[in-house]
C-alpha cells in the first residue's frame, strides 16, 4: 500500500506529475507534486485540504507546503513541494515513490 493524501484517510486518485532533484552530495533533495484536477478540489469533496501525506507500510511523510491553482476562480491544480535535509530521508522517499510506481505502474524519465 502506497498512497496519497491531502486529508488525513482520503486517498487521492488523479496521479501527479513529480519532478525530483538531488544535490551534487546526495544528502539533500526536492520532489515537486503537481495534481491536475485533483479529486479532493472537486465540488463533491467536503474535505479540508491539510498538508500532503504519503502513506505506506512504513509510516507517513508529511508536508505543509501545498498551494493550490485557481482559473477563473475556480481551483485546477494543486502543487506540494517536498523537501527532504538530509541522506535517511531522501532513502525513505525512494522507498515510497518505488511503492507508488509499483500500484500505479509508473515509469522513470530522467532529463
Amino acid at each position: 500500500m502506497a498512497e496519497i493524501q491531502f486529508s488525513r484517510g482520503v486517498t487521492e486518485e488523479v496521479i501527479p506529475d513529480i519532478r525530483v532533484t538531488r544535490s551534487r552530495t546526495g544528502n539533500s533533495g526536492t520532489a515537486t507534486f503537481y495534481f491536475e484536477f485533483p479529486k479532493i478540489l472537486s465540488q463533491e469533496s467536503t474535505d479540508e485540504v491539510t498538508g500532503m501525506y504519503l502513506v505506506d507500510e512504513e509510516g507517513e511523510i508529511v508536508t505543509r507546503e501545498v498551494k493550490g491553482k485557481f482559473v477563473n476562480g475556480k481551483p485546477t491544480a494543486i502543487e506540494a513541494v517536498l523537501i527532504m535535509k538530509s541522506a535517511e530521508e531522501w532513502e525513505r522517499f525512494i522507498r515510497f515513490m518505488d511503492r507508488y510506481a509499483e500500484e500505479h505502474d509508473l515509469g522513470l524519465t530522467k532529463s
